[in-house]
């Protein structure tokens, strides 16, 4: 196979992987149909960039080469700029600025004042640095989301900079002649080109559709264990948490107390401010209770106006302070709205884990009985269990 036929072959499979990235992108969420937008859009520059390489021969080199090199390295830009979006970053003009210098670059170099080695030298400078900064950017992302994917994806970029570098230190070391181009003669490397040049739109396609996939798995997962409206894990997982560490809170094992929170008076709440000032009160609590937590503890909602802070490490005596602490807490800070400050108190029943209780459901039960018990002696307070 001679180079140019390799363009053509490996034009015509980025502008496949483009439109079935199109296909499959339209059915995305809202929040990843820019970068998929943006993925699609750099594939196909790329792939215009490959067709008009493999139509050298049909045009002079100073029409062909700033129009090939211009589309492959907005395509390469087009792909940083994906991954940003992606990544949730900011929209930012600079990230044009290697394609900006590499365009200026081949036309000053190809047409005005001609000089080949020179030419290589500013267009494989241009796209390393894009190649290196997607790199860079896959790299320091931590989050445990698509990371193989992700990896994929960067040893993609890096191999495709090196060879980008390479294949640059190839040509000028070997001298260039004027009509160099990347389907002429050049050997091996002019043949490896097009088959390199289509990883990323061929199977850095596919890793990026990978991270959309799991992006939109992780957030159904949260979606299934977390409370809607206030973040708070929700009584499905705290349900699953419970059961899990009161296995392990047996004798000898990590002590495990737990407080069942009501907010006082919420019915009057809505009632005299309206369910939307109901809602602003319960991630008022919310946040309270987020802040309260250690490390390892856990916060989440039951239902209704009712919370549960799940403590690991305490035993009854500790889990009441723990729990008195938060009541004056919320009482010192009272809702602010738009119209009024609403006073919040919040009343507790606490329980630790005891040689009685055969679930975490018993343990949940207890809390329940002290937390009526609260109610019922004046709200604003905490009740203790029964000890079993």
């Amino acid at each position: 196979m001679d180079p140019a036929t390799a363009f053509v072959v490996a034009s015509l499979m980025m502008l496949a992987n483009g439109w079935v990235l199109g296909m499959v992108g339209r059915d995305f969420p809202a929040p990843l149909l820019p970068c998929t937008a943006s993925w699609r859009i750099a594939t196909l520059l790329l792939a215009g960039g490959a067709l008009i390489h493999a139509a050298r021969s049909f045009m002079p080199l100073e029409v062909s080469a700033p129009v090939a090199n211009g589309l492959l390295l907005l395509g390469c830009t087009g792909y940083w700029r994906a991954l940003r979006q992606f990544y949730g970053l900011p929209e930012a003009r600079w990230i044009w600025a290697p394609a900006a210098v590499g365009i200026a670059g081949v036309v000053w170099f190809a047409v005005l004042h001609p000089h080949t080695s020179l030419r290589v030298l500013i267009l494989s400078s241009c796209f390393t640095v894009l190649l290196l900064a997607s790199f860079a950017l896959l790299v320091s992302q931590k989050l445990p989301e698509g990371a193989r994917s992700r990896r994929v994806m960067a040893s993609l970029f890096a191999v495709i900079a090196v060879f980008t570098a390479g294949r640059a230190a190839y040509y000028v070391s070997q001298g260039v002649s004027p009509s160099l181009d990347m389907v002429g003669d050049g050997g091996w490397i002019n043949l490896a080109s097009p088959m390199v040049a289509a990883l990323l739109p061929v199977v850095g396609t596919t890793a990026f559709l990978l991270m959309c996939s799991e992006r939109i798995g992780r957030q159904w997962e949260l979606a299934a264990s977390t409370d809607y409206l206030t973040g708070l894990p929700n009584r499905r997982t705290l349900l699953t948490v419970g059961e899990r560490r009161f296995g392990g809170s047996a004798p000898g094992a990590r002590r495990l107390a737990l407080a069942l929170i009501d907010i006082d008076h919420f019915k009057s709440i809505n009632d005299s401010h309206g369910h939307e000032v109901g809602d602003v009160a319960l991630r008022h609590v919310a946040e309270r209770l987020r802040a309260a937590c250690r490390d390892g503890d856990l916060a989440a909602r039951h239902g209704g106006e009712e919370f549960v802070l799940l403590w690991g490490g305490l035993d009854t005596t500790e889990a009441r302070c723990a729990g008195e602490r938060l009541c004056a807490q919320v009482a010192s800070e009272p809702l602010r709205t738009d119209h009024a400050l609403i006073p919040m108190t919040i009343s507790m029943g606490v329980a630790s884990a005891g040689e009685g209780d055969r679930s975490f459901h018993d343990l949940l039960r207890r809390a329940d009985h002290a937390l009526y018990a609260a109610k019922a002696g004046g709200r604003n307070r905490v009740e203790t269990a029964q000890e079993r």
